[in-house]
């Protein structure tokens, strides 16, 4: 298994990471995507990442929960800074949250436009945080729409139209604990959804699934997404695994 969204140089893990890492892989994830959220952890991540080498890799990016008038444009000139300096696997999280702050809509989508243009250059996928801003999300990649244009909805929770039109659109869906959620939503319609379009996440710490739900979540937990994806699609284990790691590489260009 891939988890493609975990933050595991969050400070929750400072006390017991080696042990976390080592209970994902005995569940059988071998490979941990780390997205990146601002200047505060940027050299962390990277840290993590330069310990794991064959298992961690590091995008780069700006949260835009961290997109802020005061600070934003120097935020991003340090993204830019990053992509210069080295490849990253991906430009993420990225996107619009309208959840937190509305008022930042306007930098928000310019700092996102700015990193989609990077990526694009870059021919590198982008790994999307879309937070009660779906039509606003969809609004921006329809304008920068483009063949090198792609990546992943990370931790997908709309409705069945807004994962039609974002596999549409070229991106993947980001599945986590949401889907094990009694009021997710997202279980009721997404064996519509053919596997090809969907990768595996845990959004570590954040989002546990059930039956942890409330506590601190973990990559080891990627599992009991899977087995959820089980009871969703009636198909076993280890074809929706093959199918979903297969999804990763080839997002993450590593097929």
């Amino acid at each position: 298994m891939i988890d493609t969204h975990t933050h595991l140089y969050s400070e929750q893990f400072n006390e017991d990471l080696a042990e976390v890492v080592e209970r994902a892989k005995s569940q059988g994830v071998e490979k941990f995507f780390l997205p990146a959220i601002d200047s505060e952890t940027h050299e962390k991540m990277l840290q993590l990442e330069a310990a794991y080498p064959n298992e961690m890799f590091a995008m780069m990016g700006l949260h835009p929960c961290s997109v802020q008038p005061d600070t934003w444009e120097q935020e991003l000139a340090l993204v830019k800074s990053y992509l210069d300096k080295r490849s990253f696997c991906a430009i993420g999280e990225i996107g619009i949250d309208l959840y937190w702050d509305k008022t930042t809509l306007d930098i928000q989508v310019q700092a996102f436009e700015q990193q989609i243009d990077w990526a694009i250059e870059r021919d590198i996928p982008i790994v999307i945080h879309t937070r009660e801003s779906f039509p606003e999300t969809f609004e921006v990649l329809k304008r920068k729409k483009h063949p090198k244009l792609r990546g992943i909805l990370h931790c997908f929770s709309g409705t069945l139209e807004d994962a039609q039109t974002a596999i549409d659109l070229g991106f993947l869906l980001g599945i986590g604990g949401v889907v094990t959620f009694k009021n997710g939503k997202i279980d009721r319609f997404l064996n519509e959804i053919p596997l090809e379009n969907i990768v595996l996440e845990t959004d570590s710490p954040y989002l546990a699934p059930v039956p942890h739900r409330g506590k601190r979540n973990e990559s080891a937990y990627t599992s009991l997404v899977l087995g959820k994806l089980v009871d969703i699609y009636q198909k076993d284990f280890r074809e929706i695994e093959e199918i979903t790691t297969q999804n990763a590489l080839r997002v993450f260009g590593m097929k």
